[in-house]
């Protein structure tokens, strides 16, 4: 996939020639490929699997939503009730719990680690009686409408690393995102907006996000996420400078794209068709982009449905309303990424302000979704990269506690399309540090969903400076029971 964009005709190699060649016509046949516009229509559908294309098989989701979770919730404070934490509270760890496994630094010259109970209460709900703490009372309401899987793991044990690999499928930076490889994969529903768009609660803090959680890696760059901003300028630099007229751009855009295709027909470089059609699409964009943004005209009852903050732009009730808006216009792949989660002190405070900012925005969405007949066919995905150990970090008190990273088990949640609704799968131990009943790896999470959307994630692989590399890598299972 290298080419060497300084070479002129008289230095061209064989390689260089046998590039062009096959990599025009493999461009041009990709582009005809990615135009798979409502795959879901039957004849459509037919065509592609006919024809060796994407979809592998019938898919069972069509959009997704992704509401992550940055920091990593505490999962023993809000869906994997441990009542023997509470009884033991103040009590070591046991010794044959812990098993000697890795330790952060910020815990590992530690003397002691207490096992650290919940402040807060959970209960049963609904009739799939699944336990959720009373700081989720929204959440709550949909018991019946939820799939936990409180059997999550990770390798990764630091925030970065975690971010990384439960994006990417690996720990290293440089491998495409999963909207990225969908974006690819399956192409656009919506010729105007993006396939894949990422949204960021805005005046948060806590662990720093980085723009390759949402990159393309070694894929066309037209299949990065485009990050949706509040404000006037909600995507950057996509408006004119003054004193450039639309007709004016349009004008630009024809003779910028004259440029690249010459440019193309010389070296055959594959990135040149994909910076051709990132300008195409930000043009129409100009459009596009305000019209989805803008909720003035949103009833009172939907804001009542995600609180008084979808008022204020840029808050996550915000961005959950915004995200309905994006995949009613066919968006494939929405990521909202909201941060605060990393709780190494002052946890029973700062959770209360976390689950009062998401809790309800996230039962609205989904009860928005519902009510427009949309949840059928788009799945919703609530979780952070790993988990939160049940000892305190640093001093326990009888008002307060820490919890430091826990990569051996933590919990998320789906609702909607191909997953079981009431469910909960997977089980930790009366600790809550190991899992002993039906663990789920990152890639067989990152599997489970290129399932839903119709692919084999064992084929579906580029190659790239030799080797052909795939989102789970080299292992991941589809997680069966979980889908229906």
């Amino acid at each position: 996939m290298n080419c060497n964009h300084d070479h002129d005709n008289s230095n061209y190699s064989r390689r260089d020639f046998l590039t062009k060649t096959t990599l025009g016509l493999g461009g041009l046949s990709l582009a005809s490929m990615l135009q798979t516009e409502n795959v879901f229509a039957s004849n459509r559908l037919q065509s592609a699997l006919n024809q060796g294309r994407l979809p592998h098989f019938v898919p069972k989701v069509k959009r997704v939503i992704y509401l992550f979770q940055s920091g990593a919730p505490s999962q023993l404070d809000l869906f994997d009730h441990k009542p023997l934490l509470n009884k033991m509270n103040g009590q070591e760890l046991p010794e044959s719990v812990f098993g000697g496994q890795r330790l952060t630094g910020m815990t590992a010259g530690q003397n002691s680690f207490p096992l650290a109970g919940s402040h807060f209460n959970f209960n049963q709900h609904g009739k799939s009686g699944a336990w959720i703490g009373d700081l989720m009372p929204h959440i709550s309401s949909l018991s019946d409408e939820l799939c936990f899987i409180k059997s999550m793991h990770t390798e990764a044990i630091n925030h970065d690393p975690a971010v990384t690999f439960i994006q990417t499928g690996s720990q290293l930076p440089g491998r495409p995102s999963i909207g990225s490889w969908l974006s690819y994969g399956l192409g656009s529903d919506n010729k105007n907006l993006p396939g894949f768009v990422v949204l960021i609660t805005k005046d948060k803090y806590g662990q720093p996000l980085y723009s390759r959680s949402w990159g393309n890696g070694f894929l066309p760059s037209q299949h990065q996420g485009v990050q949706f901003r509040a404000g006037k300028n909600p995507v950057l630099y996509l408006d004119n400078p003054p004193g450039v007229t639309k007709d004016l751009r349009a004008e630009q855009l024809d003779y910028l794209s004259k440029l690249q295709e010459d440019k193309y027909a010389d070296i055959g470089d594959p990135e040149i068709l994909s910076r051709i059609s990132q300008y195409e699409m930000a043009f129409r964009m100009q459009t596009s982009v305000p019209e989805v943004m803008d909720l003035s005209e949103e009833p009172d009852y939907i804001y009542d449905l995600y609180g008084e903050d979808a008022r204020k732009p840029g808050t996550f009730a915000a961005n959950c309303l915004l995200a309905r808006r994006l995949i009613e216009k066919d968006v494939r792949f929405v990521q909202l990424y909201h941060q605060g989660w990393d709780h190494h002190g002052d946890l029973p405070k700062n959770i209360k302000i976390q689950c009062k900012e998401t809790d309800q925005p996230t039962a609205g969405l989904i009860k928005d979704l519902k009510q427009r007949g949309l949840l059928e066919d788009t799945l919703v995905i609530w979780g952070g990269e790993f988990g939160r150990t049940n000892y305190s970090q640093g001093q326990l008190t009888q008002t307060n506690y820490a919890r430091d990273h826990h990569p051996a088990c933590f919990t998320i949640f789906m609702a909607g399309a191909g997953i079981k609704k009431g469910v909960t799968y997977g089980k930790t131990d009366e600790f809550g540090y190991n899992i002993v009943e039906n663990p789920v790896h990152v890639h067989d999470f990152q599997a489970t969903l290129m399932h839903l959307m119709g692919i084999d994630h064992e084929k579906f692989t580029f190659k790239f400076q030799g080797r052909r590399y795939r989102l789970t890598d080299v292992h991941g299972k589809v997680v069966n029971d979980i889908l229906s």
